[in-house]
């Protein structure tokens, strides 16, 4: 049961504290950013080398090793976001009344550059491990990136909890492209999707003959995806997500209002 519970305890531990680092550091004062990018851009550096020192360790140290690697890479991509170094070409509110693609459009000019940094990142992993039999790097990557596009395409169609705690000050224009809904199109396909994902994950860890190898990087990654799952309830359920990481918030309770979220419309669910 070990071999289980150590890789999902160890998944948890490090997905909670490294996001709560991270809006730490995107809360702290604008004149902070650009040393804390210089600090994570070395830290980068030294993730894609671990990456792809540990892509040939067919072991349950190099399953470690490549998650963990893997989620720092993510960070950045989170922190060079949030903090606005890497984001897009347009940095205003949405344009009064616009809705549908042209709404959509808007909104994803706020994250075009991101967006190409996600990919970039994604094939240096893919070039970093290919051919090896250390994959976990890219799995993980690649599961980051899937369950952030759905919360980010959910948050866009609209969602009960906008979760204004998490969003710094600079980019509270961002919250005239969502929407607050009781529920979109979108989040029972994202949520039914996960725990798809979630269970095949699970049954493929729990399978016979496997490596420690394998039973370490897949727990991980069950483990990953189930909390990725979580996160997407917290945007529908009336859970207090936000406690969960009220270390890092240490400015912002009670929550602040986002830049005027408004309710969907026919045309917006219609997408005309």
């Amino acid at each position: 049961m070990a071999a289980y519970a150590l890789p999902a305890l160890y998944a948890v531990l490090v997905w909670w504290f490294s996001t709560g680092l991270i809006l730490l550091l995107d809360h702290r004062p604008r004149t902070t950013h650009a040393a804390s990018m210089v600090a994570g851009t070395a830290v980068l550096a030294l993730a894609l080398w671990a990456i792809g020192a540990s892509a040939g360790d067919a072991s349950a140290g190099g399953a470690y090793t490549a998650f963990t690697a893997a989620l720092l890479v993510w960070g950045w991509q989170e922190m060079s976001y949030y903090m606005g170094f890497v984001s897009g070409p347009r940095t205003l509110g949405c344009p009064p009344g616009a809705r549908g693609f042209a709404r959509f459009r808007a909104a994803a000019a706020t994250s075009l550059w991101h967006e190409a940094a996600i990919v970039a990142g994604g094939l240096a992993i893919l070039a970093l491990t290919w051919r090896q039999p250390n994959l976990f790097a890219l799995w993980t990557y690649l599961v980051l990136w899937g369950m952030n596009l759905s919360a980010r395409l959910n948050l866009f169609l609209g969602v009960r909890n906008l979760n204004a705690e998490f969003l710094p000050e600079h980019l509270a224009y961002l919250g005239s492209y969502l929407r607050v809904r009781a529920m979109n199109p979108l989040f029972p396909i994202s949520v039914m999707a996960a725990g798809l994902a979630t269970g095949a994950l699970v049954l493929a860890a729990l399978g016979e003959g496997l490596t420690a190898h394998d039973v370490a990087g897949l727990s991980i990654l069950a483990t990953l995806m189930a909390l990725a799952t979580l996160e997407h309830g917290f945007l529908m359920l009336p859970l207090p997500s936000a406690a969960l990481w009220q270390w890092s918030l240490p400015k912002l309770s009670p929550p602040r209002p986002l830049a005027s979220p408004i309710p969907a419309t026919r045309s917006d669910i219609e997408g005309h």
